[in-house]
């Protein structure tokens, strides 16, 4: 498969990849763009990997965890009264699409690393050994970045909006 009808058939699927990762769908766009500018200069290497849309991927989350150092971009920090009014329950129909929408910014407001990890476990399904591997570090960090991320993000929330795991 040439490089050509590689972006053609999956250029899609990396743009969406990278937009779960980073949270920010034109920061997608930029980093899927240098991605394949940069894959495109090695693509008869990486074509004889086993899978390369694997490489790209994991290309993506590199470009994206190097991102901040390279442009200098900052992070915006929300107050606390902001993030309460977000996750505030509305008995309106639209009320799981804005908590949907709440947990996106709670998601966009954890560290690079934090988010990635988040992004690969749940929604690549990966395993914490698969992401340490992607990550090229090692599984007790992932589980770290995991449980930190976890533990912001629940007490971000209103009690109604975290789950034990146990059925009553």
């Amino acid at each position: 498969m040439t490089f050509e009808e590689f972006v053609a058939a999956r250029l899609g699927v990396l743009v969406r990849y990278a937009t779960v990762v980073t949270c920010d769908p034109d920061l997608a766009e930029d980093i899927t763009q240098d991605v394949l500018i940069k894959a495109g200069a090695r693509w008869s290497r990486i074509t004889r990997l086993n899978d390369p849309e694997l490489y790209l991927r994991r290309m993506v989350v590199n470009e994206f965890l190097s991102w901040r150092r390279r442009r200098a971009a900052q992070l915006i920090p929300l107050a606390r009264e902001s993030l309460d009014s977000m996750v505030t329950p509305a008995p309106d129909p639209t009320g799981s699409r804005d908590e949907r929408d709440a947990m996106l910014r709670l998601i966009a407001s954890l560290t690079p690393r934090q988010r990635a990890v988040i992004a690969l476990r749940f929604y690549e399904d990966m395993s914490i050994d698969q992401i340490a591997n992607l990550m090229s570090c090692r599984p007790v960090t992932v589980r770290t970045y995991l449980a930190r991320a976890l533990a912001t993000l629940r007490g971000a929330l209103p009690l109604h909006l975290v789950t034990t795991g146990e059925q009553a």
